[in-house]
């Protein structure tokens, strides 16, 4: 066999295998118990509130109204017999010219608190392997909460599937076999004071998978929350369900699905049935059941409904089309969007959002209404939808963002689903919140859409498009 014809089969024995590997990881199916759709459950009134946190200027000064945070470390104050928590962001570290309130070592404080005061009761904390710089290092939180004897689950994202395919499938061929530890010397892009990373902590970084959901349980409580315990992320306006009875159980049963993808421990059940009937229906939804439960409401709004939403990242092109339909339909839509400034203080590029809402704005001939919310160095991390319809309406909160990696299986998040009356307490505190928001009723919350539509549009736009394309995004 000459040179040339040896070269030519192992260029084509590596594009087979190359194209195999894409292939398999792309479409190869769920773990057990990921993508899942808990029952439906009915709450009463005093069993789910709405909690929010905005951070916004109001005459030149900042302000900052916090209730989601202070209201769990209550319920870790009420716990009696176990606690069971996933979040992305679990660490201190941000650059050194900014400054923000130590909100991750209050969380990890009060755990260990409470696991000295109860030492037979389980807490376990499940987390995303960012808070490690992929192995680079150890978490300085994580490391203390162990120590105390609180279990940590650093789930293993391998078994999902791949959702940049084209850089994964050399990553899994040629990298992952040597793992990520070692001693780190690169300076960590994440933080300038977080330690160094290693060069495969960054391979790994590149494909952008997550365990991105942030949930908070005790036998009293579940949380669906749109934040984390991370001390860059303290100011960000977020927003969080939490509710008390069965649907519990499914939040526990969905986190089992997320520890097991790391071999991890059996979780504590929760066993009550369901208590009074309430006129609140709520659902948990995680992974691709979210993306199911959004658009089919939002195709089966009519003419006259409302559809507002809260949200950090849009990108995804079916809720593109559906909410453009919608709007032909006669829906009234307002969406309020964080306009991708910045992130932890680092400059942004606009993207997804600034090309979206053009788009969005241009296609629908204004008909879908857009304001920026007015971020500072904070994000405006809303993933909050709200349907109002003549007699009741729905609601979707959580931790999913818009966007294909978010919706398609790729992530782990988790949503909560509530249909309830519209005259219902919490619809009327959810329809306050958009109104406040949206009017500036009190404070400059929101600017108008051509705020940030300017020069660098098109050139954003071209980038968006290449990379849906290409499947290389960080959203």
């Amino acid at each position: 066999m000459t040179k040339k014809k040896v070269l030519f089969f192992l260029l084509f024995l590596f594009f087979l295998v190359y194209v195999s590997t894409i292939l398999y990881h792309v479409y190869k199916p769920l773990p057990k118990g990921i993508s899942y759709e808990g029952q439906i459950h009915h709450v009463s009134e005093d069993d789910i509130s709405f909690l929010t946190d905005l951070t916004y200027q109001k005459e030149g000064h900042l302000q900052i109204e916090q209730e989601i945070f202070p209201r769990i470390f209550e319920v870790i104050e009420q716990a009696q017999k176990f606690i069971v928590c996933d979040f992305f962001l679990f660490n201190s570290y941000y650059d050194h010219d900014l400054n923000f309130p130590p909100l991750s070592e209050s969380m990890a404080q009060r755990l260990i608190r409470k696991k000295r005061e109860k030492p037979n009761m389980r807490i376990i904390v499940i987390t995303d392997e960012i808070n490690t710089s992929y192995g680079s290092h150890k978490s300085k939180e994580l490391e203390e909460m162990k120590r105390n004897g609180i279990e940590v689950v650093m789930t293993n994202l391998d078994p999902l599937r791949d959702s940049t395919p084209l850089y994964s499938a050399v990553w899994r061929m040629f990298i992952r076999p040597f793992g990520q530890s070692g001693k780190g010397w690169i300076p960590n892009a994440m933080a300038d004071t977080a330690p160094h990373m290693t060069i495969r902590s960054y391979l790994e970084l590149l494909n952008i998978k997550a365990n991105h959901r942030k949930t908070f349980a005790t036998e009293k409580s579940a949380f669906i929350l749109s934040g984390n315990p991370h001390d860059a992320s303290a100011y960000f306006s977020n927003h969080a369900i939490e509710i008390k009875g069965p649907v519990i159980k499914d939040l526990l049963l969905s986190e089992q699905a997320a520890v097991d993808l790391s071999n991890g421990p059996k979780l504590p059940t929760y066993s009550s049935k369901d208590g009074k009937k309430g006129e609140y229906e709520v659902q948990l939804l995680t992974e691709g059941k979210v993306f199911k439960h959004i658009l089919k409401a939002i195709n089966q709004t009519n003419p006259g409904d409302e559809l507002w939403m809260g949200m950090f990242y849009i990108a995804d092109r079916k809720i593109i089309h559906s909410l453009l339909k919608a709007a032909d339909r006669g829906v009234n839509i307002k969406l309020i969007l964080d306009p991708n400034e910045n992130a932890f203080g680092n400059k942004k590029s606009g993207l997804p959002n600034r090309p979206v809402a053009r788009e969005l704005n241009k296609k629908s001939k204004g008909k879908i209404h857009i304001r920026w919310y007015n971020t500072g160095k904070e994000q405006y991390h809303a993933k909050l939808i709200y349907i109002k319809k003549r007699k009741h309406a729905q609601i979707f909160s959580g931790s999913t963002n818009l966007t294909l990696r978010n919706l398609a299986d790729y992530n782990l998040e988790t949503d909560v689903k509530i249909t309830a009356p519209i005259e219902a307490k919490l619809v009327g505190k959810v329809d306050r919140y958009f109104q406040r928001i949206w009017t500036n009723r009190d404070a400059k919350y929101t600017l108008e859409l051509s705020k940030f539509q300017g020069k660098l549009i098109f050139l954003q736009n071209g980038v968006y498009r290449l990379q849906k394309l290409l499947h290389l995004t960080t959203y």
